[in-house]
C-alpha cells in the first residue's frame, strides 16, 4: 500500500477573471504596404485583417504580461500573494534562461509561486490552461496565472508578402482557480510532428550564432498547407472537445478560436455547423495574429464589449506551429 498521502484540491477548476494589453501602437495595412508588393484589398481578403498592435522597446514581453496580469488578478478578485502558479506561454521571449515567468512573478507580487515558460505556438495558452486546472485539482495551486504573450513583430520579416501582415503584439491572461462545479471540459490535445515544417522560425539560433545571416530569424509559414490543416482537421478536434463535453454546438454560447486568420475562422464555423445564436471572436482585424495571446485577449474583448457574458459556455481551440493542438469547452469568467 501507498505511503503517499492522496492530494487534497479542489474538485474542479475554473477561469475566475481575465485581462489583455495591446500595445499603444496601431498599424494599418497601409505601413505593411510600404516594404511589400500587395494591396490593403488583398490583405483584407486573404487574412481579414486591417491593423495590428506593434510593442515599442518599453512594451516588452514581461512589461505586457504585467499589465495583462494586474486586469486579471482584479477580474477575478484575489491578490497577487494568492497566486501559487504562473505559466507564459511564448515564443518571442528572447532569453532562453531564466523563464520570464519568474520575473513577472516578481513583477506582480505573487510571492514565490511556481513560474515557468511554455512553447507550445499558437496553442500555447490552451496548453498553460490544461495545465493551470491539474495544478489545482491535484492541490499544488489554489490560483494560477495563465499568460499568452508574444511580440511577433520582432520576429516578422517585412518584406515577405506572405506573412508580413500576419503578426501582431500583445498579452492576455487569465487566473485560474478552484470551483466546486465542472467549469472546464477535458482538453483535446495533441500533435503532428510530420508537418513541423509548416510553421517554422527561417534560422535556428545555433546557424544564426555560426553564420550571422543578413537577416534576423523570422517566422515563415506553408500558408496553403497551413490553411487547410486548421480549416479540415482543427473542426475534427473543435467537434471532439465538444464531445469530450458533454454538450453539441447547439449548447455553446460562444466559440473563441485562435485568431489567425478570418478565413480560417469563418470556415471553422462553417464546418462545425455552429448555430447564428453563438457569438464569433474576431478580434484579428484589429489585432491580428498573435499566436499564444489570441484567445485570451479576443476572450477579453468579447467580455469587455457584451458580446460574451459571465457564466456563457465558450469552445476554445488553439492551433499552430508544431504542429500542435489543444480544444476544451470553458464556463466564461
Amino acid at each position: 500500500m501507498s505511503k503517499i498521502k492522496p492530494s487534497k484540491g479542489a474538485p474542479y477548476a475554473r477561469i475566475m477573471g481575465v485581462g489583455g494589453y495591446r500595445p499603444t501602437r496601431v498599424v494599418p495595412n497601409e505601413v505593411i504596404l510600404e516594404t511589400i508588393d500587395s494591396s490593403d484589398e488583398w490583405i483584407r481578403s486573404r487574412s481579414g485583417i486591417a491593423s495590428r498592435h506593434w510593442a515599442s522597446d518599453e512594451e516588452t514581453v514581461s512589461a505586457m504580461s504585467v499589465e495583462a496580469s494586474g486586469k486579471a488578478i482584479a477580474d477575478a478578485g484575489i491578490t497577487p500573494e494568492q497566486i501559487g502558479g504562473v505559466i507564459v506561454s511564448t515564443v518571442s521571449h528572447f532569453k532562453q534562461t531564466p523563464a520570464v515567468a519568474t520575473e513577472i512573478a516578481h513583477k506582480i507580487g505573487a510571492g514565490k509561486p511556481a513560474a515557468f515558460d511554455i512553447s507550445a505556438g499558437c496553442a500555447g495558452f490552451g496548453y498553460g490552461l490544461t495545465l493551470a486546472k491539474g495544478m489545482i485539482v491535484e492541490g499544488s495551486a489554489e490560483y494560477v496565472l495563465v499568460i499568452g504573450v508574444e511580440r511577433l513583430s520582432d520576429l516578422t520579416d517585412l518584406e515577405d508578402r506572405a506573412t508580413a501582415f500576419l503578426f501582431g503584439d500583445g498579452a492576455g491572461a487569465v487566473v485560474v482557480g478552484p470551483s466546486k462545479e465542472p467549469a472546464m471540459g477535458p482538453t483535446v490535445w495533441g500533435s503532428e510532428g510530420d508537418k513541423s515544417d509548416t510553421i517554422k522560425q527561417t534560422v535556428p539560433w545555433d546557424e544564426f550564432h555560426a553564420e550571422r545571416p543578413e537577416k534576423f530569424p523570422a517566422i515563415t509559414q506553408e500558408g496553403q498547407a497551413v490553411f487547410r490543416w486548421a480549416v479540415f482537421e482543427m473542426a475534427k478536434i473543435a467537434q471532439q472537445a465538444l464531445e469530450a463535453a458533454g454538450i453539441t454546438a447547439d449548447d455553446l454560447d460562444v466559440f473563441i478560436p485562435h485568431q489567425a486568420n478570418m478565413r480560417i475562422i469563418d470556415s471553422m464555423v462553417k464546418t462545425l455547423k455552429l448555430p447564428e445564436h453563438v457569438t464569433v471572436a474576431r478580434d484579428v482585424e484589429t489585432t491580428g495574429n498573435t499566436s499564444a495571446a489570441s484567445i485570451p485577449l479576443a476572450m477579453e474583448r468579447l467580455l469587455a464589449t457584451g458580446q460574451a457574458k459571465s457564466g456563457d459556455t465558450a469552445l476554445v481551440i488553439g492551433f499552430g506551429a508544431g504542429l500542435v493542438y489543444a480544444a476544451t469547452v470553458v464556463t466564461l469568467p
